[in-house]
């Protein structure tokens, strides 16, 4: 692994652990066994090192959302939906954490604002797909459950089920939410 993928890891792990704003490139740094100089030599910032670590969490989550289809009526791109949102989550949990814990906080770092119009595009489609006030909740906490679940899964005792096994059992909740058998 090169040092700057080395670096983007470091820091994401970091920025997820201990926050973005207690995150030093100093310590990054140490905990990459190099100078602060070569860290600055692969990133002009910690902003820009941010949004490297957060891009391909990101970039496969715009997909995702620019590619919802009707999922108010028709069940099989819902759950497909569901399926693909469920994947980009186990796959990028150390960024389901930052942005679920900490974008609130960080409005003005770019990839955390890029995070949030994320999330309001997601909002704002499945507004659209869902009629009743009540289906809108529905949909908003099933999405932002499931990524809250993850995000705090040390916090619920869901650290340690193999990813295997959280799937499945997250697939079938968010099914059950918003995409029912009686809907066939």
């Amino acid at each position: 692994m090169s040092l700057h993928d080395q670096l983007r890891e470091i820091a994401l792990t970091e920025f997820a652990s201990a926050g973005y704003a207690a995150t030093s490139l100093q310590r990054i740094a140490d905990l990459a066994g190099t100078s602060k100089a070569s860290v600055l030599y692969h990133y002009a910032s910690k902003e820009q090192l941010l949004a490297d670590a957060m891009a391909p969490a990101l970039d496969e989550l715009t997909a995702i959302v620019s590619g919802i289809g009707d999922v108010a009526a028709d069940r099989a791109q819902r759950i497909a939906f569901l399926e693909r949102f469920v994947d980009a989550l186990l796959a990028h949990r150390e960024v389901v954490h930052l942005i679920v814990n900490q974008s609130a906080t960080q409005q003005d770092v770019p990839a955390f604002a890029r995070a949030q119009a994320l999330m309001r595009e997601l909002s704002e489609a499945f507004e659209l797909a869902a009629g009743s006030t009540l289906e809108k909740l529905r949909y908003g906490i099933a999405l932002a459950g499931a990524a809250y679940t993850l995000a705090a899964s040390d916090l619920l005792g869901l650290d340690s089920p193999p990813v295997d096994e959280i799937r499945p059992a997250l697939n079938t909740v968010l099914r059950e939410l918003l995409a029912p058998e009686s809907e066939d």
